[in-house]
């Protein structure tokens, strides 16, 4: 049975990734790329919380699916609790110029922990029908197709007007604007945030392959069901 030290590190780095993905997703990215204006598509949030799925795979492979599914359980607990008392705080401290209403906050809350409970669980099935192929490919497909989950879940629970029972519409989201800014072809901003968020993810996905490689290599032994696995 595994022991309940081995659940400090990896609960700890989850919520941590979490806890700052909740604040860093508040402030967009101030910064332009040949005329795209990345406010307009990302927010800091898109680089840190990626990496909860390096820390997902890498608990899977070094104690299985139970435990992973565990970290992932109180990592779902905080998204909740955060995506509720963050933003308010954020605003009494001066750092947000705008309250988000209450009724949004519960939206943004369920939409931010189903879309992550989805995505986690996903990954960790994904991983587990791969962990016995090469090293990467495990890690690498199951980030994607949790990325890919993860962001049609939010963005839609949290923005299209079809999920309106959950919480009211964010006006601002469903204005028509140029698709990322530069195109002709307009959309609702939310499907700009959301292109912004999963390229953010598919290119975090492919840099956390080298953190984890080595991390794997130097602090994960693998479980006796892995013996054989490719490396």
């Amino acid at each position: 049975m595994t022991s309940l030290r081995s659940y400090i590190l990896p609960v700890a780095a989850m919520t941590a990734i979490v806890l700052a993905s909740n604040i860093a997703v508040q402030f967009p990215v101030f910064a332009e790329i040949g005329g795209l204006q990345l406010a307009d598509i990302l927010t800091f949030g898109a680089f840190t919380y990626p990496f909860a799925f390096l820390v997902t795979d890498l608990t899977n492979r070094r104690y299985g699916p139970a435990v992973a599914r565990r970290v992932v359980m109180a990592g779902f607990a905080v998204a909740i609790i955060c995506s509720i008392v963050v933003p308010p705080i954020l605003y009494d401290l001066g750092l947000l110029e705008y309250a988000t209403a209450g009724d949004r906050l519960v939206r943004i809350a369920l939409a931010s922990g189903g879309a992550f409970l989805a995505a986690q669980l996903l990954d960790i099935a994904v991983f587990n029908r791969l962990r016995q192929d090469s090293w990467w490919r495990a890690p690498a497909a199951s980030s994607v197709s949790g990325s890919v989950l993860d962001t049609f879940l939010f963005f839609t629970i949290a923005f299209a007007p079809v999920f309106f029972f959950v919480g009211p519409n964010d006006g601002f989201a469903l204005e028509a604007a140029p698709l990322l800014g530069v195109f002709a072809t307009e959309a609702p901003r939310w499907v700009s945030w959301a292109i912004g968020d999963f390229c953010m993810k598919l290119a975090i996905a492919v840099l956390a392959l080298v953190p984890y490689r080595i991390i794997m290599q130097q602090f994960v032994p693998y479980r006796p069901a892995d013996a054989g696995a490719a490396v």
